[in-house]
């Protein structure tokens, strides 16, 4: 286990090992989540969260869509193509 100090500033330095297993460069905003064992550290997410309902149907459709008839077709000629080939 390593060790750090507070500075009188409140800063602390996270030692190198770590920063470096983690991927962490200097100017990382890191949010600072109060638990019950101490405080945590996590990198700020890039961009807010979204939920599904507000990103569906956001990129345009560049295949036509197949019909039910079209998928059980290819699933059977799919079935067909492993039987045959594991003689």
């Amino acid at each position: 286990m390593e060790t750090t100090k507070l500075s009188s500033k409140g800063q602390v330095i996270i030692p190198k090992r770590l920063r470096a297993s983690h991927r962490w460069e200097a100017g990382l905003e890191l949010v600072v989540i109060d638990t019950a064992d101490g405080i945590l550290l996590r990198p700020r997410a890039p961009f807010p969260g979204s939920e599904l309902d507000q990103v569906a149907g956001m990129l345009e459709d560049r295949v036509k869509p197949k019909t039910d008839v079209e998928i059980e077709a290819a699933i059977r000629r799919g079935v067909k193509e492993q039987w045959r080939g594991s003689r």
